[in-house]
């Protein structure tokens, strides 16, 4: 080895290692602080999902049901029945872009970087979960043959998985399945309201199942999409 090879190696060598430490150290820890570029990706994808998701709730809904769909109205069923606050209607629409916008891709962006499996799991949880809920219903005897079409196109949807090609497609359809039983499964009983609000109306979760799904797999796909380019 010539000298100058031999001084770069003794100079570059204790680089490396180091650089070799703190790569291992930061999958071990399973916990990586995204940055400044990541996070405008992941609130561009949470911006145009939720823009698509308005025209759904807010144009198909109406069009379908007579009514559309009121996350405001869901945030304001929780604050009033564990607070008993009212806030302004306009201040609850901030709330909801809000979340739409930046609390859902942050949650995206934790899960799917340091949870294995995640997509498999979060499908596994809104199986579960939405069977127990039509098995409660028929249980009671308020179960319907809508219940069991519901629950049929669900459960096909999810199944979709196993003969998917494309994993970030698979993987963002599960996230947008995810922000529904987020939406229903869990904020909604938080605020009175029926598990997947199927005591209170089917068709209304049905429809906000579709939009959910639409806005969180789009805000994750376009997210990965440009996050590989980058």
């Amino acid at each position: 080895m010539s000298k100058k090879r031999e001084r770069l190696y003794f100079i570059e060598a204790p680089k490396m290692r180091l650089h070799a430490m703190k790569t291992s150290s930061t999958a071990q820890s399973g916990f990586t602080i995204p940055s400044t570029e990541t996070l405008l990706r992941l609130f561009g994808g949470g911006l145009i999902g939720l823009l698509i998701w308005e025209v759904w709730a807010r144009v198909f809904t109406k069009a379908v049901l007579g009514y559309p769909l009121e996350p405001a109205g869901l945030i304001d069923a929780i604050l009033q029945h564990n607070l008993g606050l009212s806030i302004p209607w306009l201040l609850r629409e901030a709330m909801h872009y809000v979340i739409g916008i930046v609390g859902y891709p942050v949650m995206y962006y934790v899960i799917s970087r340091n949870l294995k499996n995640w997509s498999f799991l979060l499908d596994l949880v809104v199986f579960v979960t939405f069977s127990a809920a039509i098995a409660y219903y028929f249980a009671t005897g308020q179960g319907t043959s809508w219940h069991v079409m519901f629950w049929l196109i669900v459960t096909a949807f999810i199944a979709t998985r196993f003969v998917n090609p494309d994993i970030r497609l698979r993987d963002s359809i599960a996230w947008g399945t995810f922000t529904w039983f987020n939406a229903l499964g869990i904020m909604a009983p938080i605020g009175g309201l029926s598990f997947y609000i199927l005591g209170d109306s089917a068709a209304l979760s049905f429809m906000s199942c579709v939009g959910h799904i639409i806005y969180g797999a789009v805000a994750a796909w376009l997210f990965e999409k440009w996050e590989a380019r980058s």
